[in-house]
């Protein structure tokens, strides 16, 4: 195994990363290796047999700067001892290098007289550029993970203080470094959620090392945020447990498809048992609404009549609730022309009046953009979105209020049209129901409106969105794109 080592020694002494010239008790260099030619600028050709001065300090032009690291030579040979100096070299090409030698003097057998030294010289230069390029990289890694919104990244300590916190956390979760530092962990985690419990994941994180799960964490204003949370332990340099460090990565965005995935299956299933539902009522309301007028004609009572006209009126009833239920499974290709959507709006505005509604006092402000770039869409079916928005609006303020209607320009990609009310608001547990055909707050409400008015804005190419509040009002948001 000696052996080895010795017959190795020449290769990794000329493939070390410090520079070594190993000097003869006149200052002569006998020998130099790969990186003593690199810092010196010269093949060792040209160093070999040299006086060490003449290669170390060959572009100073000062006598007192040779005497004096002469004397630092002779004083580390003459009292038997390592001697530490720093020199700035030259290379081929001009540019100076900072250079740390170290000068070890080489003893003969009897530890007596120095034979000679060996000088290690390090590149300070070198260094000091690995070290600001490691640290450009971890700056660039920290701006590209400040910009990755849909992560955050915290660390904790033993006693689950926070004690790192940054990678988006802030875009996410709302909280700035200086509110959140060293607070408990447990203000990101208190939520209803068994998965979300803090000392289960730390228990788990403690048996296992590494710990995942689709979890939910809490935002500075309290909205709960679903994430995907990992946690690995947090090792000091001799690998003791000092924490935990946590990654989450948004699932908000992901948690949306999915449910719109999962509606949009469910509203086929559910407009193909529709259809069918409302042709099998279709049948047997001809053949009422048939022998009714029969019977119209006869000579009745009136208590007859009026019992017959009872009977017409919730057969027309039943009529009506088919031809929604046949208009919301039916899929109508729109009737396509260039639209001015303020101006679809303003023409509206005067047949909302023709329904049934509160007669408090409910006045209209709009705000329309002006210039707006036209769409394409059927005018009749839009219209009648509209109509079925703002009469919702009404009916949600039975004491009076206010509408306001905006319009603007999103992006140059869509109009956005946005329709806010004063009135009841929805719950939040009803909100992600609201578009689901027979679901509705009304208690005399058929629960179709704002599921055909989803369908005609899907097959219009454009995206309607509600945000409610109890008792605070509600926004409807409708986006239609450009031509």
């Amino acid at each position: 195994m000696v052996t080895d080592i010795k017959e190795k020694l020449p290769d990794l002494i000329e493939n070390a990363a410090v520079a070594v010239l190993y000097l003869d008790h006149n200052g002569s260099i006998l020998f130099c290796n790969k990186k003593a030619e690199s810092v010196a600028g010269v093949n060792r050709v040209e160093i070999i047999g040299k006086n060490w001065l003449a290669v170390l300090f060959k572009g100073a032009s000062s006598i007192m700067i040779k005497e004096m690291f002469k004397a630092v030579m002779e004083d580390s040979m003459g009292y038997k001892r390592a001697k530490d100096f720093q020199c700035h070299m030259s290379s081929a090409e001009g540019s100076s290098r900072l250079i740390s030698w170290s000068i070890n003097p080489i003893f003969n057998k009897n530890n007596q007289t120095t034979e000679g030294c060996i000088l290690f010289g390090h590149d300070i230069t070198e260094i000091e550029e690995r070290e600001a390029s490691l640290k450009n990289i971890d700056d660039s890694l920290k701006n590209i993970f400040s910009i990755i919104k849909e992560y955050t990244l915290y660390v904790i300590n033993l006693d689950a203080k926070i004690t790192y916190f940054g990678m988006g956390g802030e875009a996410m979760l709302g909280w700035s470094k200086s509110d959140i530092i060293f607070k408990h962990a447990s203000i990101l985690h208190d939520t209803n959620d068994a998965a979300s419990n803090l000392d289960f994941i730390l228990q788990q994180a403690r048996l296992f090392g590494k710990y995942e799960t689709e979890t939910k964490l809490v935002a500075k204003n309290k909205e709960v945020i679903p994430v995907v949370l990992t946690v690995n332990h947090f090792l000091d340099p001799t690998g003791k447990l000092t924490g935990y460090v946590f990654i989450a990565k948004d699932m908000t965005e992901k948690k949306k498809l999915e449910n719109q995935i999962f509606q949009a299956e469910k509203l086929v299933a559910l407009g193909q048992l529709s259809a069918g539902m409302a042709h099998e009522i279709n049948n047997p309301l001809f053949v009422i609404s048939g022998r009714l007028e029969m019977l119209k004609n006869e000579k009745l009572s009136q208590k007859v009549k009026d019992n017959l006209a009872l009977i017409e009126g919730q057969t027309d009833r039943i009529r009506k609730l088919v031809d929604r239920i046949l208009q919301f499974s039916r899929k109508s290709t729109p009737v396509l022309e260039e639209i001015n959507v303020n101006q679809a709006i303003d023409n509206v505005l005067p047949l909302v009046h023709y329904n049934k509604l509160p007669q408090a006092k409910i006045e209209i402000k709009k705000s329309f953009e002006e210039n707006m770039p036209q769409i394409k869409g059927d005018l009749h079916q839009l219209q009648e979105v509209f109509l079925n928005i703002l009469i919702n609006a009404y009916q949600s303020m039975p004491t009076g209020g206010t509408i306001n209607i905006v319009t603007s320009n999103f992006k140059n990609l869509y109009a956005q049209i946005q329709i806010t009310d004063m009135g009841m608001g929805i719950p939040e547990d009803s909100l992600k129901d609201i578009f689901m055909p027979f679901f509705s707050t009304k208690s005399d409400g058929t629960g179709l409106g704002l599921s055909i008015c989803q369908n005609i804005i899907k097959n219009h190419n454009g995206i309607i969105e509600l945000e409610s509040q109890i008792n605070k009002g509600s926004t409807f948001t409708i986006k239609l794109p450009f031509i």
